[in-house]
């Protein structure tokens, strides 16, 4: 019996030991907490909104997200940079808190580059929107009409330094200067609404708002940012036929609080993984005009830096700045 006893007793240790070296084991134990550091409605929170019921259901623990909006996503970035590494609290977010703001902000509450990646969940493409009344059909006869009429064009962005407005500073760049007048909103919403009742005449926004829109001629789509052509609107070309190295896609990333152990992110991009290959999420995905991802924390972490450098280039070629 003692030898019995010691031997029980050594095996408990052991698997003690195993515990204590593997953080991931045994997770999750409770709630996790995804922060969207953006309102509810948009593509930034139909995502993770898509995969935390499956995920909930694999794990036997309740996946909440929840809405963390205000200053260009820095404040639910800045709560999840300050919470416990123990992989409970996540960020899910677009670009802009992970790799724009710190080349916008002089001063944040976080730092961006010590966040751990866990995985990019997909990407929308944008897309070059003109409202109707704009005499051009092309991306070439815009970048005409906007040469033989300069400042008389408008463009509305999401607000200044976001996606929307890099992706058209990229565009009047690259179409060698054009001078069209920025109108920054608080969000896609109103500036969507006005780009659709004619006060605006331009805009990039993402496949996954607008898409309707187009399809109901509402709204022209011009060009996608994409690589290559987005196979719902295959007579659409990419922006890159017509201004070879231009790309502009919404990504959405997860990442945790700064120290979380590796072997939590990576069991954690492992169980995103495996539900972006379900057939119901994929067609959710594909609803939202999503491109499912998945990418490894290494992967993820690589593809952040690139889009760390792309964008601090476009801020300082186009002088952007925010208020």
């Amino acid at each position: 019996m003692k030898r019995f006893a010691f031997a029980c007793a050594a095996a408990l240790a052991l698997a003690g030991g195993a515990l204590a070296q593997d953080p991931a084991a045994g997770y999750p134990a409770k709630p996790i907490r995804v922060i969207v550091p953006f309102p509810a409605g948009g593509s930034a929170d139909a995502l993770p909104r898509v995969l935390s019921d499956r995920l909930a259901a694999k794990w036997g623990q309740p996946v909440i997200v929840e809405n963390r909006p205000g200053a260009a996503g820095n404040i639910g970035a800045e709560l999840v940079f300050k919470a416990e590494p123990d992989g409970y609290t996540l960020l899910s977010a677009p670009p802009p808190p992970l790799v724009v703001n710190p080349s916008l902000y002089p001063k944040l509450g976080f730092d961006a580059a010590q966040f751990v990646p866990v995985t990019v969940i997909a990407q929308i493409p944008n897309v070059m929107l003109v409202h109707p009344k704009v005499a051009a059909n092309s991306v070439r006869e815009f970048v005409a009409f906007a040469r033989a009429n300069p400042d008389k064009l408008n463009y509305a962005s999401q607000g200044s330094g976001s996606t929307s407005h890099l992706a058209a500073e990229m565009f009047k760049s690259m179409a060698g200067g054009l001078s069209i007048t920025h109108i920054p909103y608080k969000g896609t919403a109103p500036a969507l609404t006005d780009l659709l009742g004619g006060q605006v005449d331009l805009m990039f926004d993402n496949l996954g708002v607008s898409l309707p829109h187009v399809r109901a001629g509402k709204l022209k789509a011009l060009a996608v940012g994409s690589e290559s052509r987005f196979p719902g609107l295959p007579d659409v070309p990419a922006m890159s036929e017509v201004l070879p190295g231009f790309v502009s896609v919404a990504w959405f990333g997860v990442v945790a609080p700064p120290k979380t152990p590796p072997a939590i992110a990576e069991k954690l991009q492992a169980a995103i993984a495996e539900t972006l290959k379900l057939p119901d999420v994929r067609k959710r995905l594909g609803d939202l005009s999503a491109e499912p991802v998945g990418s490894t924390p290494a992967e993820t972490a690589a593809f952040m830096k690139q889009e760390t450098e792309r964008y601090r280039g476009i801020i300082r070629s186009a002088g952007v700045k925010v208020d």
